[in-house]
């Protein structure tokens, strides 16, 4: 469950979290050396917890929602229980680790390859917020979008400044596609205040969220433009390494997928306040979102090659690793923004893709939730047989 970086590891023979650190994390203040990571499994797995865990519950939501928007209600809700115990869980384990292991957080907010791995915490809840207003909790998904809108703000210009006031080195060669999350937890936001719009308590929120979908949905789509040439530029100037080549990278195509949804979601806005701006936008909206969706359909197969190289032909370790859930989200989004866009005159055919596309996301929710209970199941026997 480490963020530590370890490239210089061989793949086949993992360490342990401590001699990660010793081995690959930058050279660290005297208050996060090596002697201060803890020596207890728990503590340790605590202190080093990768700042992109929110994503389990990211892929959890996401495919409760498009297990119910294509009829499976009842796997839905099962999909949906997970995703609630994944965000408390998550939300106890942040905040502990910020409590008392706050010298890693604030390394892992400095760090270029890690520090935006903090924005699923914002994309996670919103997600399940929208999940919760599928299902008529209008009030509990405001609570949880208007926690996740501050988070945001203080990530979206706390963030790229601590990067360029601690970085001691060219910034190009540390980002990565975790990066594309800052664009993942930007569209949440708009799909969030689109979803709320006709049913958030008070005038003037009915009035303004609309607004507020629409401008955070351009503010999404301009950073995806800017972010995705510079991941392109890294790939194409640096060397990529089998580590660094991770499964973050699918959210090139998660953060296309995303902003469908979200672009989905304006249009159906009906508030009569919104219907003039909403028609006057529809055609650009419509345009803009099929492009979109194109751009991430063709990611897929070049991912999957990515994946190919990264495991078949340079052997990297097939073991559990919390990032994987950065691989399920996209194919569950998906799923929800080939559905939403589809509904549109013209475009059945994406309906035929999401129904599908939803037994993908499935499996691979799955298959990574059973690698995650395996290897949880594992830490926990050796731990017996080692106080016995």
């Amino acid at each position: 469950m480490s963020w530590i970086r370890h490239d210089a590891e061989d793949p086949a023979e993992p360490s342990t979290i401590a001699n990660r650190w010793e081995r690959t994390a930058p050279a660290p203040p005297a208050a996060t050396s090596a002697r201060s990571v803890p020596g207890g499994r728990f503590a340790r797995a605590l202190a080093t917890l990768d700042p992109g865990y929110f994503a389990w519950v990211m892929a959890s939501g996401i495919v409760s929602v498009g297990t119910d928007l294509l009829g499976y209600h009842l796997l839905s809700q099962v999909v949906l229980g997970v995703t609630v115990a994944a965000f408390v869980i998550l939300t106890l384990a942040y905040a502990a680790r910020l409590i008392w292991y706050r010298p890693f957080v604030r390394q892992s907010l400095s760090d270029p390859t890690t520090a935006m791995a903090y924005f699923t915490v914002v994309a996670g809840t919103d997600v399940l917020a929208a999940r919760l207003a599928m299902a008529g909790h209008s009030l509990l998904a405001l609570a949880l979008g208007a926690a996740a809108a501050v988070v945001w703000i203080v990530l979206t210009y706390g963030l790229p400044w601590s990067i360029v006031a601690s970085a001691r080195r060219p910034v190009l060669g540390e980002i990565n596609g975790t990066w594309l999350i800052w664009v993942v937890a930007t569209q949440s936001l708009s799909i969030v205040a689109a979803a709320l719009a006709p049913v958030a308590p008070g005038s003037g929120l009915r009035a303004n969220l609309p607004a507020v979908s629409i401008c955070l949905w351009g503010v999404g789509v301009m950073l995806y433009l800017v972010l995705i040439v510079i991941i392109f530029l890294r790939l194409l100037l640096v060397e990529v390494t089998p580590t660094e080549m991770g499964p973050a990278y699918w959210i090139a195509m998660g953060a296309t997928a995303i902003s469908v949804r979200a672009a989905a979601g304006i249009l159906t806005i009906h508030t009569p306040g919104a219907a003039p701006l909403v028609n006057q936008l529809h055609p650009f909206v419509v345009g803009l979102s099929v492009v979109l969706w194109s751009f991430g359909t063709w990611w897929i197969p070049l991912l999957v090659l990515f994946g190919i190289w990264r495991y078949l032909v340079r052997g990297y370790s097939r073991a559990y690793e919390p990032r994987l859930w950065s691989v399920v989200f996209p194919l569950g989004m998906y799923t929800v923004a080939s559905d939403t866009l589809g509904r549109i005159d013209g475009f059945g055919f994406m309906l035929t893709v999401a129904r599908i596309w939803v037994f993908v996301g499935l499996a691979a929710w799955a298959g990574v939730l059973a690698l995650m209970v395996g290897t949880l199941a594992r830490a926990m026997t050796t731990r017996s047989k080692s106080a016995g």
